[in-house]
């Protein structure tokens, strides 16, 4: 009944949550497999989509449907959200009931997960706090982890009682979908694999090698990019350093859960939560010692150990121990402070805020530009949130606004040298001419402080933005 409540209140906050961040970019590449599911093209520019991680078999389904069902790129994503929800829910009650026998630790677990962060923002995708969730629900990192739960509350019943051989190449399966569908979140899904395979596989089964015969097999298979060719690429390091800022701040209240994980550490030396969370920690600080801080963002799933090692705790049998009762009221005071102070205005709109709660980013809409742009057009522009919304209506970019393995870097800055070169105010004519020639470029996307060429024609101005939409080529 919870759960239920749950999931209708956050697709609720979450479609409510219009068009930002990276949802554009997820947006495109259903726009680009809907246009050519087979060969599509690049996410967000004119170019060859050849190797882009972006075609994971999550997102070629939604491409599929968005083809048999004619809806935009945009609408498909949106309607995800409920989808991946509902993955997410159902993981975490069938993972924490390998943990406890408890009918309400699974509540307890979710309560923690969705509040016990920080009293600072921690929004990023694959941090599943209450505020983030709104943002990031139609995201592909939320569907991994939804699967990442179901993968250890498998692990943990094949580790602990054994099963058939299929069930073993079935949780490989289920790994290398994983992996496939969103990578960095695979590091933390295979720590608690790895986890409890250590902690509650008492002898060496035969069905762990077909495990991870059965993921390889899925990761080679898949025909649209290799996972391997992304090992080493530091291309969004630099876009990950921040995660690193202000840990104390989004993460402090999460570690009211370390004495219920000491706990068991003390009961069970092997405890695959401990190991869970000694092993995320340590992955963390190799992201940071090495500088490949893209590891960073497995930070809010290193949190779960913590979370719900502290919800099975406060809901283990009678009798309470004082510990637990302390325990307890600081759990409900750690909650009720995470909700007011930074999570309270996911689900609370601004109409019925009495408070002034901080909420969920609300870019301006970009439909008044893609109304009147084709899909596959070319568009020039600087805006920001142009950039990371635009594609997902249909149009490309000259240069794209994130790093993709489909285009190297060195492309991607020259097409950034065109960019900044057209609008330069020394620019001639005749090299903007060049440039719109090279590129194949239809429009301009200009924020109000940028001139208007004067061979470009005006066609509408944004209403809220006040940037200009022209028409060159």
């Amino acid at each position: 009944m919870f759960g239920t409540l749950f999931w209708v209140l956050m697709s609720a906050a979450a479609w409510r949550v219009p068009i930002c961040c990276d949802f554009g970019q997820h947006a495109a590449v259903v726009e680009r497999l809907k246009a050519d599911l087979l060969d599509p093209a690049h996410p967000m520019a004119a170019a060859p989509g050849d190797g882009s991680a972006y075609y994971s078999p999550y997102a070629v389904l939604q491409g599929l449907f968005a083809k048999v069902t004619g809806l935009a790129g945009w609408q498909v994503v949106k309607l995800s959200g409920p989808v991946n929800l509902l993955v997410l829910l159902t993981g975490i009650g069938r993972f924490v009931r390998t943990l406890t026998p408890s009918r309400w630790a699974p509540l307890l677990a979710l309560a923690c997960m969705v509040l016990l962060w920080g009293t600072k923002m921690a929004w990023w995708s694959g941090y599943l706090g209450l505020m983030s969730m709104t943002g990031h629900l139609p995201f592909p990192s939320t569907f991994a982890i939804g699967l990442m739960f179901w993968a250890w509350a498998l692990t943990a019943r094949l580790a602990r009682d054994g099963g058939p051989l299929l069930s073993y190449a079935g949780l490989g399966a289920l790994c290398g979908a994983i992996l496939l569908i969103h990578p960095i979140s695979s590091v933390a899904a295979m720590i608690g694999v790895v986890a409890f395979v250590l902690g509650w596989s008492r002898r060496p089964a035969p069905g762990w090698a077909l495990t991870a015969a059965a993921a390889a097999v899925v990761v080679l298979a898949w025909p649209y990019y290799s996972v391997f060719a992304l090992l080493g690429d530091g291309s969004v390091d630099g876009i990950h350093r921040q995660l690193y800022d202000a840990m104390p701040q989004r993460f402090w209240l999460a570690f009211l859960g370390l004495p219920a994980l000491v706990a068991r550490f003390r009961r069970d030396r092997r405890d695959p939560l401990v190991l869970m969370f000694v092993l995320g920690a340590a992955t963390i600080a190799y992201g940071w010692v090495s500088g490949q801080y893209t590891y960073g963002r497995i930070m809010g799933l290193t949190l779960v150990p913590l979370q719900f090692a502290l919800a099975v705790e406060l809901t283990g049998p009678r009798p309470w121990t004082w510990g637990r009762r302390v325990l307890a009221a600081l759990c409900a005071a750690a909650l009720a402070l995470s909700l007011f102070s930074v999570q309270a205005g996911a689900v609370v709109p601004r109409a019925w805020d009495p408070v002034g709660f901080d909420q969920p980013p609300r870019w301006p809409s970009y439909s008044w530009a893609a109304q009147r742009i084709a899909p596959g057009e070319v568009v020039l522009t600087t805006s920001y949130r142009a950039t990371r919304s635009l594609p997902g209506y249909g149009p490309n970019l000259v240069a794209p606004a994130w790093p993709d393995a489909s285009m190297t870097e060195p492309e991607r800055a020259r097409r950034s040298r065109a960019v900044a070169r057209y609008l330069a105010s020394d620019a001639t004519p005749a090299e903007r001419a060049a440039i719109v020639r090279q590129f194949k470029i239809r429009w301009l996307l200009l924020t109000p402080d940028q001139r208007v060429p004067r061979e470009a024609r005006v066609v509408a101005w944004g209403p809220r933005t006040g940037e200009v939409l022209a028409r060159v080529g």
